[in-house]
């Protein structure tokens, strides 16, 4: 499928900032199952840009941009060729071990209500990849409306307990339980053609999977990501794998708008 893509984000500050660098996690890579034909971050100030691979092998491009600056714009633009995997993953950069993505954050504590809520999800399940598509559908069961929407920096319990969820929330949900039973699992961002309006990435799962790998789960649907998938970053919880992340030299406050259209060919 040729899923085509247009994002922008939109930044306004009330005093003008002196300095602003920002990590852009807004490029996905190649890997066996997506190919990226074309691809371009444009922003409307001076500013340098430089391209590198972080830690989780994430494609990032750094953004610097000197002062007076009332507000900033950046777009994304590009075209991906995908290929429906059933949810598996192949060919992605990987520099770390899966183990590490047992690693617990505060965005991904279990809390309270969530662990018994998992077990029971899972109940009668007859390996490890059936236990995670029960957990999948039944996160989906119990949130069935979940928009992509901007972080409000929520954990996976705090958005459990609320009963109202974003795809990002419903993500750390899925990966505090899947740790929970010794499984790896890790956030993915990206973006996902649906006909829907969006006012932010897509956000979904991934879990490994003893002899299979990597496997996409994505609780916003209940299902495994398919064709219409275009996978961008992974991290350990939503912070590590967000689109635009940095630091901004002066005062007031800060006003965003997304926009983001996602078809399919």
């Amino acid at each position: 499928m040729r899923i085509t893509i247009e994002h922008r984000t939109r930044y306004r500050f009330t005093e003008p900032q002196a300095r602003i660098v920002q990590m852009l996690r807004l490029t996905p890579c190649d890997t066996r199952d997506q190919t990226v034909v074309s691809w371009m971050i444009g922003v409307d100030c001076d500013a340098r840009m430089r391209d590198a691979t972080d830690g989780f092998g994430n494609a990032v491009t750094m953004l610097y941009a000197e002062g007076p600056i009332e507000a900033i714009d950046i777009t994304v633009t590009g075209e991906v060729l995908s290929t429906d995997t059933s949810g598996l993953v192949h060919g992605s950069i990987e520099p770390l071990p899966p183990m590490l993505y047992l690693r617990a954050t505060p965005r991904t504590a279990l809390g309270d209500g969530l662990p018994d809520f998992a077990s029971e999800s899972m109940a009668g399940a007859a390996d490890p990849l059936d236990r995670l598509h029960r957990l999948n559908a039944a996160l989906h069961a119990r949130f069935p409306c979940v928009p992509d929407a901007p972080d409000a920096g929520l954990t996976a319990a705090e958005a459990f307990a609320r009963g109202k969820a974003t795809s990002r929330d419903i993500a750390q949900m899925f990966i505090a339980a899947a740790r929970g039973l010794e499984v790896p699992a890790r956030y993915v961002s990206g973006y996902h053609s649906d006909g829907a309006a969006h006012s932010a990435p897509h956000a979904w799962a991934e879990a490994y999977i003893e002899a299979l790998g990597w496997v996409g789960f994505d609780p916003t649907t209940g299902l495994s990501p398919d064709d219409s998938y275009v996978r961008v970053a992974v991290g350990l919880d939503a912070l590590g794998a967000a689109s635009i992340a940095g630091t901004r030299i002066g005062p007031g406050d800060e006003e965003l708008d997304v926009a983001l259209h996602v078809s399919e060919e």
